[in-house]
């Protein structure tokens, strides 16, 4: 008989995954209806910079509360869901202005999805080759998003799972596969 812890737990896990897919959503939904009718200008790389620096302060925002939350690991999905597509999306909307006011930027045109498609390659690291940065302003943007890139999945995916770690200490519970020390509910200590 299942008792209602796991329900419960169950229930805290399909809200997670839920609002987790609803951020997503929202922000790609907003990426496509924003009007991206503006030039780009060296304000362009400004606000991505900034934009940039933002979900920096957000992700450190996240892991505090990650620290804090009942079931860090859910929260910690959550963050993900948030930052991953808003990092992203800031990377497509340069692009996307940067080919409407330098056509020759890129080997084609891009549209949204494109753009999108585009920055998802870089991310990946796939890069597929369909599309490629022509012009030397949008190689050194491809560039530098590769540079945070690498930033963003070693250091920021270390930290999430840091804060993870760090919110079942808290809560008194063992990070798995640690040993149990008999009798304290706790992992070993190490000197």
């Amino acid at each position: 008989m299942v008792g209602r812890g796991f329900w419960r737990r169950h229930r805290e896990a399909l809200r997670s995954a839920l609002r987790s897919l609803l951020t997503s959503a929202v922000l790609v939904t907003l990426y496509y209806l924003l009007p991206l009718d503006k030039a780009f200008s060296p304000k362009t790389v400004f606000t991505l910079v900034s934009g940039i620096a933002a979900v920096g302060v957000l992700l450190s925002w996240q892991i505090r509360e990650i620290t804090r939350a009942r079931r860090p690991e859910l929260r910690a999905m959550e963050a993900l869901a948030t930052t991953a597509p808003l990092y992203l999306l800031l990377f497509a909307i340069v692009y996307y202005l940067m080919e409407r006011s330098a056509p020759s930027s890129f080997s084609e045109a891009l549209t949204r999805t494109d753009a999108l498609y585009f920055t998802v390659t870089v991310f990946s690291t796939v890069g597929f080759g369909d599309i490629t940065a022509r012009s030397e302003t949008a190689r050194a943007l491809v560039t530098g998003q590769m540079a945070v890139n690498v930033l963003l999945i070693g250091v920021a995916a270390r930290l999430l799972v840091s804060a993870v770690q760090q919110g079942r200490l808290q809560q008194g519970a063992s990070p798995p596969g640690a040993p149990e020390v008999p009798g304290s509910g706790a992992p070993p200590r190490e000197g």
